[in-house]
């Protein structure tokens, strides 16, 4: 079952006695699971009929009392275990997954990696409940997740904002939609949010990012990088070096796979799809880098990116007399000289 199919049928009452929301995006677990606390019971009913448990705290016995329990003047009670992938008995619901009580809705929220599917209790969860695998969303489908969410809300977004969004906020859905909701409790609702709006609001520029900068060594135009990095040495919040290190590493990288996929003769459609591009002034981007950097100054950039994060983090390098603007200004003209 679909994440959108799931919350309408929680919404209409209709429970199954167990659920494991696993996988590695955490925003649609907790989603489901306040869908869930929200509709299971009424208000007055969670007072005795309600339990939440943490993995890290319990083990599988606890779990099993709590579900076995009858609930008090309800229909049913609701036992949640949050945080599901600390408990190390975990695998020991098995037993309770192949015949759970039918008073009981157990949600069981497994953050952050799959649920071995060859488990006895999983096997149990998906013939007997409901098993919603949360896969987290490639980078290219961030701009359109972004848009609909603002859309639901009675918002709209444009183009250059969607992506300058998704690029400064990365993958994370929880805080996305974190960043978005702060966002609109400055703005009226029906207004479309432009680039300069993300600007003013969320204090990203448009022009002075750590995309643009990427860009700008990525293309060679020292002109650019050289505003971008007096742009960060006043706004130090604007780009942290772990930051930068990070959104550069992912640059080349993909870089570096753009030039084998090359060589094997890749069609421009499996180009897009391995490198999770969306639009094709991004492939434009990176063919522009690609044919300004070998494999070996690739490589050599990557060693760069190592031996920074290591001086960043005051390894060989002394950030007393030194700091993160001086490295940040040193590894780009030494990456802009990598050929």
């Amino acid at each position: 079952m679909d994440f959108s199919s799931l919350q309408k049928a929680i919404k209409g009452r209709d429970f199954s006695p167990l659920y494991l929301l696993h996988g590695e995006e955490a925003y649609f677990i907790d989603q489901l699971e306040a869908a869930i606390e929200k509709h299971a019971l009424q208000e007055h009913e969670r007072a005795f009929n309600q339990t939440i448990l943490y993995g890290k705290d319990t083990d599988h016995l606890q779990v099993i009392d709590a579900a076995r329990r009858f609930p008090m003047m309800a229909e049913r009670q609701l036992v949640i275990l949050r945080e599901a992938q600390d408990m190390r008995s975990l695998k020991e619901l098995a037993a309770y997954a192949e015949k759970p009580s039918p008073t009981t809705v157990l949600v069981i929220s497994h953050k952050h990696k799959k649920l071995n599917g060859n488990l006895a209790l999983t096997k149990n969860l998906k013939k007997n409940g409901v098993v919603f695998e949360s896969k987290a969303l490639y980078e290219n489908k961030i701009p359109g997740w972004i848009s609909k969410y603002l859309k639901d809300r009675k918002y709209g977004i444009d183009n250059e904002a969607s992506l300058l969004l998704s690029e400064f906020l990365g993958t994370s859905l929880g805080k996305i939609s974190n960043e978005l909701d702060k966002l609109m409790l400055n703005l009226a609702p029906g207004t479309t949010i432009t680039a300069q709006i993300v600007e003013d609001q969320v204090g990203v520029s448009k022009d002075y990012n750590v995309f643009e900068l990427q860009k700008a060594i990525g293309h060679q135009d020292p002109v650019k990088a050289t505003r971008i990095l007096h742009y960060f040495r006043a706004n130090p919040k604007a780009g942290p070096l772990p930051m930068v290190l990070g959104s550069l590493y992912t640059y080349f990288s993909k870089v570096f796979r753009l030039k084998e996929l090359h060589r094997q003769r890749a069609s421009k459609q499996e180009i897009m799809s391995a490198l999770s591009l969306r639009f094709d002034f991004f492939l434009a981007d990176y063919d522009r880098t690609a044919r300004n950097y070998s494999e070996a100054g690739i490589r050599n950039i990557f060693a760069l990116l190592r031996e920074y994060d290591l001086k960043s983090k005051g390894v060989g390098s002394n950030l007393a007399g030194k700091g993160e603007s001086e490295l940040l200004k040193e590894l780009v003209w030494k990456m802009m000289n990598m050929r």
